[in-house]
């Protein structure tokens, strides 16, 4: 499988606190899909790369071993921070996310064997009170694994950033002092269940349906492997 990448960087709108926008899946409009991807389970996802341990904060400030959370189940892991209102920013990868889980939840063998997982770029302001708030309107009444983590700090951040090639710039005033502002590339990683990256999507590939039909190919790679249906 050829790795698909693109190279827009996206500048977000910074604005202060947790904005509509940035939760609001009719807020973004999705990139046209000028093809029709392959059916699951007709094509192979090679492993990238291994995620590197780290410890994050969850929403209630415990914390949560990186690992904990890209293990045992098939993983869709992106970064975001929660004031972010790019329109094809966080709230384009709220809506994509959202509609994934709407797909996984219609597939029986799929609702248990899947977890989102949502990463902030920006600890000093996403601190697990933020994150927790935030995810309270983003999982309400699903029934869907989504955890959402933070970090003590930026430097703590550095290395995540680094292991997953997630390229970020803070932008700088006409003095030099760093804004709110985060440029960061739009991307999603899917991690099988041994905690090994198997995909990498950015902007042109951002689409629900290649996501789920990529997700559902390393469940029947599982089961084809003898592992039993969920």
């Amino acid at each position: 499988m050829i790795l698909r990448r693109t190279t827009l960087t996206l500048a977000a709108t910074a604005l202060c606190g947790i904005t509509s926008a940035a939760v609001d899946p009719g807020a973004a409009s999705a990139p046209r899909m000028e093809f029709t991807p392959p059916s699951a389970g007709s094509y192979t996802l090679q492993k990238i790369q291994k995620v590197t341990d780290a410890t994050l904060l969850d929403p209630s400030a415990r914390p949560v071993r990186l690992s904990a959370v890209t293990t045992s189940k098939l993983t869709l892991l992106t970064f975001f921070y929660t004031y972010c209102a790019d329109p094809i920013g966080c709230p384009f990868a709220f809506r994509t996310l959202t509609e994934v889980r709407r797909l996984v939840l219609t597939d029986p063998g799929l609702s248990q064997e899947v977890r989102i997982v949502s990463v902030s770029l920006d600890p000093t302001t996403d601190t697990p009170e933020a994150i927790g708030r935030y995810r309270a309107m983003a999982t309400r009444g699903s029934a869907l694994e989504w955890d959402f983590l933070t970090t003590a700090s930026v430097p703590e951040l550095l290395p995540v950033l680094d292991d997953f090639g997630q390229d970020v710039s803070v932008e700088r005033g006409v003095d030099g002092a760093a804004e709110r502002t985060v440029h960061h590339m739009l991307k999603m990683f899917l991690i099988d269940r041994e905690g090994s990256v198997r995909e990498i999507y950015t902007l042109a590939y951002l689409q629900p349906a290649v996501i789920f039909n990529d997700i559902k190919t390393l469940w029947l790679e599982e089961r084809q492997r003898g592992r039993p249906a969920a």
